[in-house]
């Protein structure tokens, strides 16, 4: 894992304190549409300017610049209000530092500069660049004037690099990147013509960002070269693992820490980097020496469990991941790590797949096209309702007929529930709960995730529903949205429905382990809940509730014991009915019993075997 870059990297925002409303058209995505917004803020500013009003009208001047900074016009409107309150220093009070709208700011900028006060106002609009990087902020006159660079101090642009990276991803876009080139020949320029080895250092950092590899590493080597210390090893390190030279970079850190020990962060990123490149053991000894001295590192304690789950691929070294992000809540990377590992697991990080005969056919349908099918397909033997009303949702003119129940009957739970999603009247299984509102309906919509940062991950989003009722919640297991209407991009929902149903199912029953959480796990009425979904009627709810169990053992310690006994008395019985009949659950069954790493190595050998068996006979 990149440990440093991603220490770098904040999320993107932008505060406007002013709202400055269009209504917007397709001439957006060509820049036409902010142009005309701003040359009308310029008109409405002169208006207001030709009556006096100076506050007002600086109000629109910073609407224009903050809606086209590049606009010549608004820069003009600016320059007449400087003449008419008497020059750029009285009218820095129409365009307070306390402000936060980035119109306003940028404006700040440019009367700073023109005041003199040019440090200032590179800082200033750094931060606004920063707000919104793909925004032509640098695109002023006087960021361009070639007297510029010599006027900076180093350490003020220094502090002034650094805040604009702090908004900046790790590469930026193509349109962020030509935005700030402006910007970024500025800091080249003050670079190449002084000494200042720190501020050769965040310029290596920001010509990565740029995807710029030249500058990124003469300005590192530079760095190193001028004494900037464990700073300019870190920034040279990360360009050069960045743009190709991982050797190099490994080579250079390790003597960084052989010269400084207590650069314990910098010996995570070069343990990290170890592993990449087959060295792993290398790189585990480094951080087992490190947490052998802090327990509780920040970095190398998560980063040594990530690493030992790469090595050995044991769910085990995650769920202590989990453990060390409960016990240390500030420690991000160690949430980091353990939703990175739990990618593409079964439960553990996603919804296992379907396997029944009519979401194969639905797959094939859904590949030709061909929604609109009517008529009726026997099967061999009944499936889990869950699946057969998924076929529904997208064929609803497709009716399903079975040529046996099986034995034993699937349509049975394994014993008397007061819980149950569906009920049968001969071989038509029907919804026992009503409808959810629409309300609830689309709160499930928006929370359901074929994947999810691991357990807790998935726990933590699902208390959203701690306050909906439980009909609602069971409801929409029988009711899901339907797939047309799912917020995932690229179609995914209507392309893999039996994913966005099982979803829809997963979430709504972790929803239902928050109800009433504050009662002893033992006795309470969440436990019993889940526990007679799991042991209704053959289905995909029963999975579904099993997860939302899995979920409870993993952010709750005190659990696992109970939540496991529960799981394996479950898989016991399905295995006992697949000596006589397919179930059509049970490879996802084992996977749910794997999600919990505190089996003990002889069960999680024989349900490894069970899945080999199963895979074998398909």
């Amino acid at each position: 894992m990149d440990g440093h870059d991603r220490n770098e990297e904040h999320a993107h925002s932008q505060n406007h304190s002013q709202n400055h409303s269009h209504a917007h058209t397709a001439a957006c995505d060509t820049g036409c549409c902010e142009r005309l917004e701003a040359e009308g803020e310029v008109a409405v500013a002169r208006l207001i300017l030709d009556g006096g009003d100076l506050e007002h009208a600086a109000n629109h001047v910073a609407g224009a610049i903050g809606t086209d900074p590049s606009l010549p016009e608004a820069h003009e409107a600016l320059a007449e209000l400087v003449a008419r309150v008497g020059g750029p220093q009285a009218a820095l009070k129409l365009f307070p530092e306390t402000e936060r709208y980035t119109g306003t700011l940028a404006c700040r900028a440019e009367l700073l500069a023109a005041a003199g006060r040019s440090d200032e106002a590179v800082q200033l609009l750094a931060g606004v660049m920063g707000a919104a990087p793909a925004r032509p902020w640098a695109e002023v006159a006087w960021l361009a004037d070639p007297e510029l660079p010599g006027r900076l101090s180093s350490a003020s642009l220094t502090q002034a690099v650094l805040r604009l990276c702090q908004g900046l991803g790790d590469p930026v876009s193509a349109t962020e990147r030509a935005a700030l080139q402006p910007f970024a020949a500025v800091v080249q320029a003050v670079v190449e013509h002084g000494h200042d080895p720190q501020l050769a250092a965040v310029a290596c950092g920001l010509a990565r960002r740029m995807g710029d590899p030249e500058p990124a590493i003469r300005f590192g080597e530079a760095a190193v070269r001028g004494g900037a210390g464990v700073m300019g090893a870190i920034m040279l390190g990360n360009a050069l693992r960045r743009f190709g030279r991982i050797h190099d970079a490994i080579a250079l850190w390790t003597r960084t820490v052989e010269q400084d020990p207590s650069q314990t962060y910098l010996v995570v990123d070069l343990a990290e980097s170890l592993s990449s490149v087959g060295r792993r053991s290398e790189g585990l000894a480094l951080l087992e020496k490190v947490v052998a001295a802090e327990p509780g590192h920040e970095k190398a304690s998560p980063a040594l469990l990530g690493m030992r789950f790469e090595d050995d691929g044991d769910a085990a070294h995650l769920l202590a991941l989990a453990d060390h992000y409960r016990e240390y809540p500030d420690h991000e990377y160690a949430a980091f790590l353990l939703g990175h590992h739990s990618r593409g697991l079964a439960w553990v990080g996603q919804v296992a797949g379907a396997t029944e005969a009519c979401i194969n056919v639905l797959r094939q349908l859904i590949e030709a096209g061909n929604y609109g099918i009517t008529g009726e397909m026997s099967l061999s033997i009944i499936e889990p309702p869950s699946a057969l009303a998924t076929l529904r949702l997208v064929v609803p003119e497709l009716s399903m007929s079975f040529l046996e129940v099986g034995d034993p009957d699937p349509r049975q739970a394994l014993r008397p529930v007061d819980v149950a999603v569906w009920q049968y009247a001969d071989l038509d299984a029907r919804p026992v709960f009503g409808p959810p509102s629409a309300q609830t309906s689309a709160l499930v919509a928006d929370l359901a995730t074929p994947n999810w940062p691991g357990p807790t991950g998935l726990y933590d989003q699902a208390i959203a529903l701690a306050g909906v009722p439980v009909p609602e919640l069971l409801g929409v297991l029988a009711h899901p949205p339907a797939p047309q209407d799912a917020p995932w991009p690229d179609d995914f929902a209507m392309r893999s429905p039996d994913y966005w149903v099982r979803s829809v199912q997963t979430v709504a029953c972790v929803g239902l382990a928050h109800h009433r959480a504050d009662e002893p796990w033992a006795s309470s009425e969440r436990r019993r809940i889940l526990l007679d979904l799991l042991d209704g009627p053959e289905d995909w709810v029963c999975e579904a509730a099993g997860m939302a169990l899995v979920a409870v053992g993993w952010a709750f310690p005190e659990t696992r014991d109970d939540v496991l006994e529960l799981l394996l008395n479950r898989l016991a019985a399905f295995m006992q009915v697949a000596e006589h009949r397919p179930v059509t659950v049970l490879g996802s069954m084992c996977h749910l019993v794997l999600a919990c790493p505190w089996l003990e190595p002889r069960g999680t050998a024989y349900v490894l075997d069970i899945l080999k068996r199963l895979e074998s006979e398909d």
